[in-house]
């Protein structure tokens, strides 16, 4: 691991991050749409019929920072509207290189995406190594039902963990234990439905990481979707040595 970091985040909005190694920056779930666009989640194909939310707000609850969305590629951890939406479908260069989970090759695809690279384990891409890691969306037959999702691990001679969505578990510990990474997202917002646990990570699981990782950890994916209901400040004051950007904040990893 390098003793002087190369590497930046830029948090865009929700689970929108602008990832910078050397220099190569990758848009992580793009999802461009105008405040109050979409609808409540509870109305995504993507989310079980029977789940209900606490409110049906319209979503993005906040509009869009101005931040300059300049990149050399877009990674995307699973296709839940919140990750990947339809404006930046409509945005994004169709030639952009895209990197994505096996099971979704195909969905971009025939969006017309033409450099789409399915990521199984891991792939190469400007001097960077990009590993695709496992994630669990929520607690048992919810998680299920929420589909495959995963996380990104970007290694060159720094090493950055994006988690995506997913709650802390055994492989999320694994990933910190194999990549010693230097700087973690996590996913936060304690996103919830009516109906069962959690399904990202809230305080106790964001104070697992910390404990697990003398990395520098920013948490993202908070107010800014209808049933991620767990605050900025009610996470600032549940934890320690973590890091809480705004919207359109840029962060840089303090480990030595």
């Amino acid at each position: 691991m390098a003793t002087d970091t190369n590497i930046s985040v830029q948090l865009v909005r929700h689970a929108t991050v602008l990832v910078t190694i050397n220099d190569t920056t990758v848009l992580v779930d793009p999802m461009f749409a105008p405040q109050d666009e979409m609808p409540t989640v509870t109305d995504n194909p993507a989310v079980p019929e029977f789940l209900t939310t606490a409110n049906q707000r319209r979503n993005p609850l906040v509009p869009m920072p101005d931040v300059d969305l300049s990149h050399d590629a877009v990674a995307v951890t699973h296709r839940h509207a919140d990750h990947f939406d339809e404006a930046a479908k409509s945005e994004l260069e169709a030639d952009v290189p895209l990197f994505c989970q096996p099971e979704e090759t195909e969905a971009f695809t025939d969006e017309g995406f033409t450099d789409v690279r399915p990521v199984d384990d891991q792939i190469s891409f400007d001097g960077v190594t990009i590993h695709r890691t496992p994630g669990r969306h929520g607690h048992g037959e919810l998680a299920e039902g929420m589909g495959p999702v995963s996380g990104f691990v970007f290694e060159a001679d720094t090493t950055l963990y994006t988690a995506g969505d997913t709650i802390w578990y055994d492989a999320v510990e694994r990933t910190l234990d194999q990549f010693d990474p230097d700087m973690v997202v996590l996913n936060g917002g304690e996103a919830q439905f009516e109906q069962g646990d959690p399904i990202t990570m809230g305080v106790e699981d964001i104070n697992a990481v910390r404990n697990a990782t003398d990395a520098t950890v920013a948490v993202v994916h908070m107010e800014a979707i209808n049933h991620c209901l767990l605050s900025r400040d009610e996470l600032r004051s549940g934890t320690e040595d973590v890091l809480v950007p705004e919207d359109g904040e840029q962060l840089t990893s303090s480990r030595a």
